[in-house]
């Protein structure tokens, strides 16, 4: 009988201190939200720049799971139409690159951001923080397109206090070195240089998150 007593005691103690653990901490679930520059087209799925932000953010100590939404041709229009089901309940961060398909289709900047705006929005409305990943027009569509595109990104990130990375091929645009042939894909290396260009702004955003 005494041992029976003693078994309980010990088991009621051992759900106790189970009870006293702390809960174990989940992974930060970000979703990477663009086009084939998230997608990573042409190269294999282990080179897209998400793949490569999450291991430069774990090799930070940042407890974060980055998934790739990112689907090749898409504009702001068709980000917007599928945000629903790519970024998924119970996701805590968006990083959003959209609109170099609009820039490059000549799309009116007008119509680029009110898609980009009806995004934010949305995203506001679910308490799903943001991190702009900004584009900027070729220098070929003139001064005056320039300016109507490249002021969409620091302009929404003001109106909606969300993070603004200003520009995504930053280090990598122009360099034949690190694009493909097609000249506007990173390759492997240039995905390097976005990711280690972005990782620190991207840590800020995530480490400054409530």
């Amino acid at each position: 009988m005494a041992i029976r007593r003693r078994a309980a005691a010990l088991a009621a103690l051992a759900l106790l201190a189970a009870a006293l653990q702390p809960a174990a901490a989940r992974s930060l679930h970000i979703v990477a939200l663009g086009d084939s520059l998230t997608a990573g087209l042409g190269l294999p799925a282990g080179d897209a720049y998400p793949v490569k932000l999450q291991a430069a953010l774990t090799a930070q100590g940042l407890d974060v799971a980055i998934d790739n939404a990112g689907v090749s041709g898409d504009t702001a229009d068709d980000g917007l139409a599928r945000i629903d089901w790519s970024v998924p309940d119970g996701t805590d961060a968006v990083l959003l690159e959209l609109g170099a398909n609009d820039m490059l289709r000549g799309f009116d900047p007008a119509r680029t951001r009110a898609a980009l705006d009806a995004i934010l929005s949305r995203l506001k409305e679910r308490r799903i923080a943001v991190m702009l990943l900004g584009m900027r027009a070729a220098p070929n569509l003139g001064p005056d397109y320039q300016k109507s595109f490249d002021t969409i990104y620091p302009d929404l990130a003001v109106r909606y206090g969300v993070g603004l990375y200003p520009f995504f091929l930053d280090g990598v645009a122009g360099n034949q070195k690190l694009n493909q042939a097609d000249g506007m894909h990173p390759t492997a290396q240039g995905v390097d240089v976005i990711v280690a260009k972005m990782a620190p702004a991207v840590a800020a955003f995530v480490k400054g998150m409530p």
